[in-house]
């Protein structure tokens, strides 16, 4: 035996405990398994007999089973091939249950020995407990229950074991037209990806990893994964849910939906619900026009473009007192929420037009310029060149205005983020066949992509690479994405490995969510509550002179809003180290040297000034500007 002490290694073992439902519910290959024989229990000493003996019942009824439970109390889980969609497999079904009842019963053992009976054990309570205490429950549901409304038929006049199945002879789900081709173990299928909650209820813990943000805010069932997935699935059976893509019900319990995809990490079964909540926007609102907030902030790439040719005009509008307050009503942003400003210089117009290289030769990499760190935090995509530059890397950047879709996704845009899509692979198709790295610095492009890196996973992958030091305190959040279909593992070895007295915070999701925390409505109450759980009182918590890491732009932007905090990206921690060494800047974090001054007081004012006076001759230098990189492009 080995005792496990350490925190760490408990928690893993817990984990592969809790995870023994979902890991044996669907194994790739092999037929569904499904509850139905799950909780027997014998006395310790008669368990050999009983397993022995149960072993060859499922030979005799040619089912295959997974094993676990709690052994040493004798209590058996099973999760066994039934067929439950066909009328013989049905009957067979049922007949093994009668097998297996008896069994246990002539070891001394119980039919249920963690759980409640229940109506799938109901059937079989007169083998166990005979007619005359049968007779005497009765009378006592009598006494209490005299209409027979309290759950009735799930221990006295119980329903049939094969009754009310959830399935049946009668699971005959339309196979509906998606834009999602779903995982080979749900055949493509999106009735069968309904189908993946099993009801484990792993997404209704109230504290520790991420999911489920909304259901741990409004502890409504229906703001759960298992909520979310059975109001689906009900959708497609069109019982009691008979409107299909266009219920009301559904789309409410989906509304609050961060898409945080901490369930596809964190549920046993992978639900992946913000891939499910696409799929049903799409179809939602096809035909129909989208809430403001939709266009506002699922095309904020096309607006984010139009903005960089005049910045300071866009700033006026959405910084002035008055105006910013027209900017927000016309967004659909709650009015709580500040604007993010534009910065000045684009980070692509910078590297193109200022961008003094350090490297020209070396390996060269291609850094993807996300939406949010090209239009609005130029300097962490500019701290990222530095240090790959300085780690002996060719640094390139597409020329090309690209988006990976990301904000659509969260509208059900989703033919609009295919066509962003298939731009990227015709535009980077030569880097992609010479097996250029991309890199990304936003978690949730990168996690679109998937075999693409974070910044962090680039640099521990190379290993060669010589990292400064850093001795400074730091809090670091992940963002949700990078924690639920990424890893952070990495980012938290190289933090560490420049020195950082760090602190990763079990954080869970930062409550903005993209755009979910910038809109108007329930959304923004949602969104600080989440973020109050965890995230903002460890922050307001931090020494000011300890560094705040975030991964993800919604997550600074939510830390900056909420906490007067600016939180660094890693790109700007290590650029940070090269620039100051070991001891790093003194006091507190001189924010105009390492955030960019696109954000600060001064830089706003400036940008509101240039916006005054570019408003009369805006039109005109926009399309001088265009002008002027169309031929930038042409002469490349």
């Amino acid at each position: 035996m080995k005792i496990f002490d350490d925190p760490q290694e408990e928690r893993t073992i817990w984990i592969v405990r809790e995870s023994g439902l979902g890991a044996t519910a669907r194994v790739p290959g092999e037929p569904d398994t499904w509850e139905g024989w799950e909780d027997s229990s014998v006395p310790p000493e008669r368990l050999g007999d009983y397993l022995r003996a149960l072993r060859k019942l499922f030979q005799k009824y040619g089912y295959g089973c997974a094993l676990y439970g709690h052994f040493g109390q004798g209590c058996v889980h099973t999760r066994i091939d039934f067929d439950l969609v066909t009328s013989p497999g049905i009957e067979k079904y049922r007949a093994f249950i009668h097998e297996a009842a008896d069994l246990v019963l002539s070891l001394g053992g119980s039919l249920s020995g963690e759980h409640g009976d229940g109506q799938s054990r109901a059937e079989l309570l007169p083998k166990m407990f005979g007619e005359d205490l049968m007779k005497a429950f009765h009378e006592f549901k009598a006494i209490w229950d005299p209409e027979w409304k309290m759950n009735p038929g799930k221990i006295v006049d119980a329903y049939r074991a094969d009754e009310n199945l959830r399935l049946g002879v009668s699971y005959d789900p339309p196979e509906l037209k998606t834009h999602f081709r779903f995982p080979g173990d749900d055949d493509g299928s999106f009735a069968r990806a309904t189908l993946r909650c099993v009801g484990v209820g792993e997404c209704r813990k109230h504290h520790g990893g991420t999911m489920c943000p909304s259901y741990r805010v409004t502890m409504e069932e229906e703001h759960s994964t298992r909520g979310r997935a059975r109001a689906l699935f009900e959708m497609l059976q069109g019982n009691p849910l008979k409107h299909g893509w266009r219920d009301e019900h559904v789309k409410e319990s989906l509304d609050l939906c961060l898409s945080c995809k901490g369930c596809k990490h964190e549920c046993p079964m992978e639900v992946d619900m913000a891939t499910y909540k696409a799929e049903f926007l799409s179809h939602y609102w096809e035909g129909r026009l989208r809430p403001r907030s939709a266009y506002a902030f699922g095309l904020i790439h096309r607006w984010a473009r139009l903005a960089s040719h005049v910045p300071g005009l866009a700033n006026l509008f959405t910084q002035t007192p008055g105006l910013r307050s027209i900017a927000k009503f016309l967004s659909g942003m709650a009015p709580q929420r500040r604007v993010p400003a534009f910065a000045p210089v684009p980070f692509k117009d910078w590297f193109f037009h200022r961008h003094q290289p350090l490297q020209t030769g070396g390996q060269r990499v291609l850094l993807w310029p996300d939406t949010f760190n090209n239009y609005f935090h130029p300097a962490t995509a500019r701290a990222a060149v530095e240090v790959l530059e300085s780690a002996g890397f060719q640094v390139t950047v597409p020329w090309e205005p690209l988006c990976c879709g990301r904000p659509l996704y969260d509208y059900g845009m989703l033919d609009q983020a295919k066509r962003q899509l298939r731009q990227i692979l015709d535009t980077l198709r030569e880097e992609i066949r010479e097996g250029t790295p991309v890199i990304g610095l936003e978690p949730s492009c990168v996690a679109v992509f998937r075999d693409d890196f974070t910044l962090g996973e680039f640099l521990i992958q190379k290993g060669t690479i010589d990292l400064p030091e850093l001795k400074r305190k730091a809090v670091l959040h992940g963002h949700c994405h990078q924690k639920s279909v990424l890893h952070m593992d990495d980012t938290v070895k190289v933090l560490r490995d420049l020195g950082l007295d760090l602190e990763v915070l079990d954080s869970g999701c930062c409550g903005m969510a993209g755009s979910f925390g910038f809109e108007k409505g329930e959304r923004y109450g949602v969104s600080i509550a989440v973020g109050e759980q965890v995230l903002l009182p460890a922050v307001r918590k931090a020494a000011k002179d300890t560094l705040i890491i975030a991964t993800g732009f919604s997550c600074r932007e939510q830390i900056a809003q909420e906490t007067g905090r600016q939180a660094l990206h890693p790109a700007q921690v290590l650029r940070m180290a090269l620039r100051e060494g070991p001891e790093g800047p003194a006091g507190d974090l001189p924010e105009n040297l390492y955030i960019g001054n696109e954000g600060t007081g001064a830089g706003r004012a400036a940008a509101w000034l240039a916006g005054g006076a570019l408003l009369a001759g805006a039109a005109v230098w926009a399309l001088k500007a265009g002008r002027e990189r169309r031929n930038h492009h042409e002469q490349r």
